[in-house]
């Protein structure tokens, strides 16, 4: 079989082509879900798959597909990707490699003129990231039937607006249904998002799982007054109890598991006034371990702190778990894969398991999956500083070609 072999110039024009839309000042993008943004990459990418010869189908959710056919066109596919949407602000590798690394990787193959035996298929999938409309992995929960369509096209950003309507809007709601084919494997290509490969100067992981975790919504209840004539002793104060959560979460997260991570993420008070006592806050937690029992035990903790704290201060309030996705093993064959790629490569490599959710995670219920991690310098992703070097991105996507191929040819 003739070499195939990566244009990393090619793939890097892209890169910071890509890159330029929604662009920010710091460095980063600003691409969240179905915006005009994230219309303008949509639209990119799909000329880019047409460009290099790939079938272009867009399902009902948004997913965009892009599919070279192999020399057995009825075999199960091998389907890579990841996603194109972004935080607020967010960095411009979470996600984006996976999604023109696999371009990359397709145009190799027409580089070098080789068709493999399974068809191959790129994807981006729509709303992973869960900034704009919530749960987050949205399109991918819906093709592999985590969520149903009607309930994901309700779903509402913070101006009432529905997804399905937005999805509409922007001219991305395919007739493709969305539901899951037949496929041979998935693999996804992405940014570490945290400091291990970095620190120990490894450019590559094969990634094993992906931690579970439980997302809440609490709603503390008080009393709206001035700040000035109303005693403490009679204050109904619900940022109070907010803070006093806050404290219980890290020493949860001290207490309950090695690996265990809590973040209070969002927090919305009112009347948010400088000279008045809050009346409400409304806000999330996210509790995550690779051991789902541990993040049982810190949702049954945060519960009976936020009980109190609401009794401490004299105040009604709501909780609500809003996600749960259990701990989730990757395929012990495509992990396999990764690493066999990882030594044709010729680079150093580990294995590890990721802190973060994604597509892949939803994608393992119902095909054979694992994940290429490369380093995120500093640790730092979700912001605009978010940065992985070039030759890194580079090593990862020829980690993912030879995995690719390697099961093309099953």
């Amino acid at each position: 079989m003739p070499s195939v072999s990566l244009d990393s110039e090619r793939f890097r024009r892209r890169f910071d082509t890509f890159n330029k839309i929604g662009a920010t000042e710091r460095g980063g993008v600003n691409r969240p879900s179905l915006s005009d943004e994230n219309k303008a990459a949509r639209d990119t990418l799909v000329e880019w798959f047409r460009e290099a010869g790939l079938e272009v189908r867009i399902d009902t959710m948004g997913n965009i597909f892009g599919r070279r056919d192999g020399t057995d066109s009825d075999a199960a596919p091998v389907l890579f990707g990841s996603h194109i949407d972004s935080q607020y602000n967010g960095g411009r590798y979470d996600g984006v490699i996976g999604v023109l690394g696999g371009l990359e990787v397709i145009e190799a193959f027409n580089d070098a003129g080789v068709t493999t035996e399974r068809p191959l298929e790129v994807v981006a999938w729509s709303n992973e990231e869960g900034v704009r409309f919530q749960p987050d992995m949205l399109g991918s929960g819906v093709y592999c039937d985590i969520f149903d369509l009607d309930y994901a096209y309700e779903r509402e950003d913070k101006e009432s607006r529905r997804f399905g309507d937005e999805l509409e809007r922007i001219g991305y709601k395919g007739e493709t249904p969305c539901e899951a084919d037949d496929i041979h494997c998935y693999f996804e290509m992405h940014v570490e998002q945290g400091p291990f490969l970095e620190q120990q100067d490894i450019p590559v992981a094969a990634v094993e799982g992906v931690f579970g975790f439980s997302w809440l919504n609490v709603t503390f209840e008080g009393q709206a007054n001035h700040a000035g004539p109303t005693p403490m002793d009679m204050r109904h104060d619900a940022f109070v109890a907010t803070a006093d959560v806050t404290r219980a979460v890290r020493r949860i997260t001290a207490t309950e598991g090695t690996d265990l991570v809590g973040t209070v993420g969002s927090v919305d008070v009112w009347p948010n006034a400088i000279n008045v006592i809050p009346e409400t806050v409304e806000f999330t937690l996210d509790f995550r371990s690779y051991d789902d029992a541990v993040v049982d035990a810190a949702v049954e903790q945060i519960r009976e702190e936020v009980a109190h704290a609401a009794e401490r201060e004299g105040l009604e309030y709501e909780i609500e778990e809003i996600m749960r996705v259990d701990a989730d093993p990757f395929d012990q064959g495509c992990i396999d894969t990764v690493v066999e790629a990882a030594e044709t490569v010729g680079c150093e490599y580990t294995r590890l398991v990721s802190g973060a959710g994604h597509d892949a995670n939803y994608l393992n219920k119902i095909a054979p999956t694992s994940m290429i991690f490369v380093p995120s310098v500093d640790g730092i992703s979700h912001r605009e500083s978010e940065f992985t070097e070039w030759d890194d991105i580079v090593t990862g996507t020829e980690v993912l070609l030879n995995a690719v191929q390697t099961k093309a040819a099953e």
